[in-house]
């Protein structure tokens, strides 16, 4: 089992709910995960940025959260984490971002200056780190077969379905605090701003929207405190 130091303990604790409220047991294995994904990607700065431990750190964090309730963790998609000091420009896309995922080059690219503010501004804006683990993850759901993926897969379709059939409870969705100023431009951003609310203020989600936050739920195969 790998390990965290205390330091870095201390800085999960007071970044994120989701570890606070993990029992000692699933912090071991949470340390554990984050270490592993550290270990298993290329983290490269770029324009240049020193990648420190501490952006490894927070920025595994958010994969590992949101992988908790799956076998497999690694995110096979994404192979390299690219790292700018703020908004950078992507010849992909002819336009400046703050994240973007290549997955045809296996590369997930986070401005830190973004991905710093989303973290300090939570429930103002949608965390950066969980909108650009969710669509790696919902991308990487679509080409495994392992059972994780699968249960992943079938219930977003499951939740889609649902939203498409319940045109008042899709607007209701819509219009609520939860998605207020949000334009989409397809169900990947749908699905990470979903993801973000359930992550950050489950009880108030469910309170609201239990029949979303149960699909949710399922998709992560979530089980622990607070969910």
């Amino acid at each position: 089992m790998k390990k965290l130091n205390t330091t870095d303990k201390q800085l999960l604790m007071s970044k994120f709910n989701f570890y606070r409220h993990l029992s000692s047991k699933e912090r071991l294995y949470f340390d554990h995960r984050v270490v592993s994904f550290i270990e298993d990607k290329d983290f490269v700065g770029k324009s240049g940025l020193v990648v420190t431990d501490e952006m490894k750190l927070l920025i595994s964090a958010h994969a590992v959260i949101l992988t908790f309730g799956f076998r497999d963790f690694f995110i096979c998609l994404i192979d390299k984490i690219f790292i700018y000091p703020d908004q950078f420009y992507s010849m992909y896309k002819e336009s400046y971002h703050s994240g973007e995922l290549n997955p045809m080059m296996k590369v997930l690219v986070i401005s830190w200056e973004d991905f710093n503010e989303s973290l300090e501004l939570k429930g103002e804006h949608t965390s950066l780190g969980i909108y650009e683990f969710t669509q790696a993850i919902h991308l990487n759901s679509m080409k495994e077969g392992d059972v994780s993926s699968t249960i992943f897969t079938d219930s977003f379709k499951e939740l889609t379905t649902m939203l498409t059939k319940d045109e008042s409870l899709r607007q209701k969705l819509l219009n609520s605090r939860f998605f207020e100023g949000q334009v989409f431009l397809n169900q990947f951003e749908f699905l990470a701003v979903i993801m973000d609310h359930f992550i950050e203020r489950p009880s108030e989600f469910k309170g609201q929207f239990p029949e979303v936050y149960a699909k949710t739920k399922q998709m992560l195969n979530f089980d622990f405190a607070g969910y």
